[in-house]
């Protein structure tokens, strides 16, 4: 508990974190109280004649209308949720099973460790997106499956660190007196490893929560996402398919924006967070604007990790 409050207050002293915290709080305010925020019902179709279809913003409709009549506020509005429980769920799911494999392979090592780390070998080389996709197809869409595939596809960047910091942690010097009084291998994990990279796993999350995200949206946008729902992504989708001849930018370029705005939030957070919990971290690039770009794309930036904070 000392450790995390002390990274808050090193947070709260960097712009450029409570910045990026700045902007995912305001997305999830409006999530949260989008009954409220939202004018209209995102399915409900308002327009009664056919020049009331993809009218632009207008007094009451600030963001206009799509083809069908709905309004593009509300659905924008209503679309966080989704994108918000994905992001949040599958970086949930990748967290934990990249922990778990970090720290099985990283303190047994031996055989176990190498074949745990020649599966993560195996998935950095395939696409995600591909791989996604295949998935999606075989298993059909739905929020719950696309939250499952996104989760069991995202945990290997953040097994291999955590297997770097345990490969250090476990030849430290409590370690080895916890191992020599006689503890188990289960209780070293759980008491000793597991709380020296658990500030480091968090950071990573929220990184995974940018990943989470941008990958539904990917999905939505290649027809692979839940009709049932509103998503940023499905609105990009309609938006290409259907309001991109006649020029409808007011239809197009929120959801957009949205999903940039959410991501560099998370960025900004994530790449504070790191630079925190690990000292030796060098992550001079990290708020580089192609840098930033890298990990909008779904790219990991290079950054040699040498230690967590303890």
């Amino acid at each position: 508990m000392k450790q995390f409050k002390e990274i808050w207050r090193t947070f709260r002293r960097r712009p450029m974190g409570m910045l990026g915290a700045l902007l995912l709080l305001s997305v999830v305010f409006v999530a949260i109280f989008a009954p409220w925020l939202a004018p209209y019902d995102p399915k409900a179709a308002i327009a009664v004649k056919p020049e009331d279809l993809l009218t632009p913003p207008d007094a009451e409709h600030l963001l206009g209308r799509d083809d069908a009549g709905k309004d593009v506020l509300s659905q924008l509005i209503y679309g966080a949720r989704v994108s918000l429980t994905v992001g949040f769920a599958a970086s949930f799911m990748s967290m934990f099973i990249g922990t778990v494999v970090g720290l099985v392979s990283g303190y047994y090592g031996g055989r176990i460790g190498n074949a745990l780390m020649r599966l993560v070998d195996f998935l950095l080389v395939i696409p995600s997106l591909p791989l996604m996709l295949v998935f999606i197809s075989i298993w059909g869409r739905g929020l719950w499956k696309i939250i499952l595939v996104i989760g069991i596809l995202g945990w290997t960047f953040n097994a291999r660190l955590v297997r770097s910091q345990v490969l250090s942690i476990k030849e430290r010097q409590f370690v080895l007196r916890a191992r020599a009084l006689g503890a188990g291998h289960l209780r070293i994990i759980v008491r000793h490893v597991f709380p020296q990279v658990l500030p480091l796993i968090l950071a990573e999350a929220v990184l995974s929560i940018s990943d989470a995200i941008i990958a539904e949206s990917s999905l939505s946008f290649l027809g692979l996402g839940d009709p049932m729902l509103v998503s940023w992504g499905m609105m990009l989708n309609f938006a290409f398919e259907r309001a991109i001849s006649r020029m409808a930018w007011w239809f197009l370029l929120p959801p957009g924006f949205a999903i940039v705005w959410v991501s560099v939030g998370l960025i900004m957070m994530g790449n504070t967070l790191e630079e925190i919990v690990n000292p030796r971290l060098k992550t001079h690039h990290l708020f580089d604007p192609r840098c930033m770009v890298a990990r909008i794309a779904g790219a990991r930036p290079k950054v040699e990790a040498e230690g967590a904070m303890e």
